[in-house]
């Protein structure tokens, strides 16, 4: 029962990924919630087992599809400087549901009827509710929105974020530039596969895999789920046990704060590399104090499983939330980001599944397992995740080498010299080593934010424009084969081909 919700995220994760790519992130945020909200009611309300297992596995699909695209949601809104403490400000908010899930077990445990279980779950469907309603007033990914060519809502949306809601703010229009730029170039660079991401960009579609897939195998759920269970083995019993698991939880709570203020400042390596350390040394005393099985066992591993939580509260737990959809490329950010949250359930799953077998099984050698994956967790760190600390998601290729376009993004172009002047041929923007034909050559690169109209001081949006488009967008029309189905709507799908696969 308690891995079965992980099969509803697992399938759920890996879906979301195409689906916040059609349809945005914010209305995928409010499909999740719902999706969320009728599976705690259908727990909350069952009358038997079947149809608790099926409000589980529907919850399920809600908790992947949000743990999916909420944290790709917050990066893509967030400016470079603090975008890794609003993730970790994100995952404090985790942290609170969980502490308080704690606590209503606690109390609700002392109720002599079934309300004892439907009030904890009942509960959810209040969470599920209170972020349905508030992704009705948040404001659409302004990456999203420009990927799909809602240029004028983008730049309105950009003008909110960065400029006040001037629409003519330097910074806004400037963000707009290199958001635009970023777009058009890896529109050049074909379809947007998961063979061809895995081929592009193995490196960061890696990292974002193991970082999560390493934050389970570090053994939380050990402590998240069977945290009772670790404190029954030390000695704690029946409401005592629970009653540490939520002295436990206001600990874990409170080292999520730390991260804020030196995420941006230390950077993301040293808070993993750190926080490993510390959760390997833990969970061995862990182990070692239940082998030993003295009398100050009980108080000892107590304290060391609140120190476990702690360090991996202010490392393992925000940073791989952080690092995916930061580091991964817009083109393919969103289904990136599904893999990486499918890694996180899928062992998620395996560690629910196994808990409670190994245990009976190897007993207090359980925790020494999870510590031998913190040592591997270091070294992985250690040799191959970069530092992305300040880094624009638009500057990652720079960062990974990895870039497949030679033509940077404004930002990049401004530190290196203009690599273009208007009107002049480009070859060496075909990535392939072939110059273009004479009738290829490049038009002005205008990525000028469009011109909107200001009715009693707010920008009036057109319903569909294509004039945002402008001469760059219908000469990669001409270049990469895009087909738009006949729509006249610029946000309608469309498929580009690949340079080197053209008819002509």
């Amino acid at each position: 029962m308690v891995a079965i919700l992980e099969i509803g995220a697992l399938v759920s994760s890996l879906v979301v990924g195409r689906v916040g790519d059609i349809i945005g992130r914010r209305r995928t945020i409010l499909y999740g919630s719902i999706i969320f909200f009728v599976g705690g009611a259908l727990q909350t309300f069952a009358a038997n087992m079947p149809m608790m297992m099926l409000g589980r596995i529907i919850a399920g699909l809600g908790v992947g599809s949000l743990s999916t695209i909420v944290p790709v949601y917050q990066s893509e809104i967030s400016p470079p400087h603090n975008r890794g403490k609003l993730a970790c400000i994100e995952f404090s908010g985790n942290i609170i549901g969980y502490t308080t899930s704690v606590w209503v077990d606690y109390f609700c445990g002392y109720i002599d009827s079934d309300m004892s279980w439907r009030i904890p779950l009942l509960m959810q469907c209040v969470m599920g509710a209170l972020l349905g309603l508030g992704s009705l007033i948040i404001v659409e990914s302004p990456r999203w929105l420009l990927d799909n060519d809602h240029d004028e809502e983008g730049i309105v949306v950009i003008a909110n974020l960065y400029g006040g809601g001037d629409i003519h703010n330097p910074k806004a229009r400037e963000e707009y530039r290199e958001i635009k730029m970023n777009v058009l170039l890896q529109r050049m660079e074909g379809e947007r596969s998961y063979s061809e991401m895995f081929r592009r960009y193995k490196t960061r579609v890696f990292i974002a895999m193991s970082a999560q897939a390493l934050a389970q195998l570090n053994g939380i759920n050990v402590i998240s789920y069977y945290a009772p269970y670790v404190f029954e083995s030390a000695g704690w019993i029946g409401h005592d046990a629970v009653k540490m698991t939520g002295i436990n939880g206001i600990t874990y709570l409170l080292s999520t704060i730390p991260p804020w203020y030196v995420v941006d400042r230390w950077g993301r390596r040293v808070i993993l590399l750190t926080g490993a350390v510390a959760m390997a040394i833990s969970l061995s005393l862990v182990s070692y104090f239940i082998f030993l099985d003295i009398p100050a066992t009980p108080t000892l591993v107590v304290v060391f499983v609140m120190i476990y939580n702690a360090a991996f509260g202010y490392s393992w737990g925000p940073i791989p939330w952080l690092y995916p959809p930061e580091i991964l490329p817009l083109s393919i950010r969103s289904k990136g980001a599904s893999l990486s949250t499918a890694s996180n359930w899928a062992f998620n799953w395996l560690v629910g599944e196994m808990t409670p077998i190994l245990q009976e099984w190897i007993k207090w050698r359980l925790y020494l397992v999870h510590a031998f994956f913190c040592v591997v967790s270091f070294v992985v760190v250690y040799f191959i995740y970069p530092e992305t600390c300040g880094v624009r998601l638009e500057d990652m290729d720079s960062l990974f080498g990895d870039a497949s376009t030679a033509a940077g993004t404004p930002g990049l172009r401004s530190e290196t010299g203009s690599l273009m002047r208007v009107g002049s041929p480009v070859p060496s923007l075909d990535l392939r080593g072939r110059p273009f034909g004479s009738d290829a050559q490049i038009p002005p690169m205008d990525i000028d934010p469009p011109t909107l109209n200001i009715v009693d001081g707010k920008p009036q949006i057109r319903s569909e424009s294509q004039s945002s488009r402008g001469r760059v967008g219908e000469w990669l029309n001409r270049m990469v084969g895009q087909n738009r189905g006949g729509s006249s709507s610029p946000a309608a799908g469309g498929r580009y081909a690949p340079l080197d696969q053209r008819d002509d």
